[in-house]
C-alpha cells in the first residue's frame, strides 16, 4: 500500500469533510494532529552561515496532519493531509522544547491551517487494492462535485 500524490484542494476536501461529518457523523473517521519539530538548518548558500553558526541555529516548524479513512476498514484506503508551517529558525539558549503530538479537532486543524492557507499543503492517499482505489475515486469524485451521498435519498 504505497502513498500517491492527489491533485486536489486541501481546503475543498476539509470543507467537504466538515459538511459530510455534520450530515453522517460516523461516516468518516478523522483524526487530526499537530506537532512542533525542531530540524537543523540545510546547508544552503543564501543563508550566508558557516558550519559552526548553523551549529547553533535550529528551525522550528509545525506540521498538522488529517488522516480520514473510511467508518469500516474493510474498505482499504486511507487520505492525508498534510501541513507543514516553518515558523523560523531559533538560536541558542531558546530552549529546544518540541510539544508532543497533540491531537485537534477538524475544525481547529481548518481555522488555524487550511482556512489561512498556512504553510504547505499536500495531499496522498493510500489502497489497500483495485477495489478500495475505487471506493476512493468515487469519494473523490463527491468531493470534486460537491456531493453528498447521504443527501436526499
Amino acid at each position: 500500500m504505497e502513498p500517491f500524490p492527489l491533485d486536489i484542494d486541501p481546503k475543498q476536501i476539509v470543507r467537504w469533510i466538515a459538511a459530510e461529518h455534520r450530515i453522517i457523523p460516523s461516516s468518516l473517521k478523522i483524526v487530526a494532529r499537530r506537532t512542533n519539530e525542531v530540524r537543523q538548518i540545510p546547508a544552503r548558500a543564501e543563508f550566508h552561515l558557516g558550519d559552526e553558526e548553523r551549529e547553533d541555529l535550529s528551525e522550528v516548524a509545525t506540521v498538522a496532519t488529517l488522516e480520514i479513512a473510511p467508518a469500516h476498514p474493510s474498505d482499504g484506503w486511507r487520505m492525508t493531509i498534510v501541513v507543514e508551517d516553518e515558523i523560523g529558525p531559533r538560536g541558542p539558549g531558546r530552549g529546544t522544547t518540541v510539544e508532543d503530538d497533540q491531537e485537534i479537532d477538524l475544525e481547529t486543524f481548518n481555522s488555524l491551517f487550511i482556512r489561512p492557507e498556512r504553510g504547505t499543503a499536500t495531499v496522498a492517499a493510500q489502497a489497500d487494492d483495485a477495489a478500495a482505489e475505487a471506493r476512493l475515486s468515487s469519494l473523490l469524485a463527491s468531493i470534486e462535485n460537491d456531493r453528498h451521498p447521504g443527501v436526499g435519498k
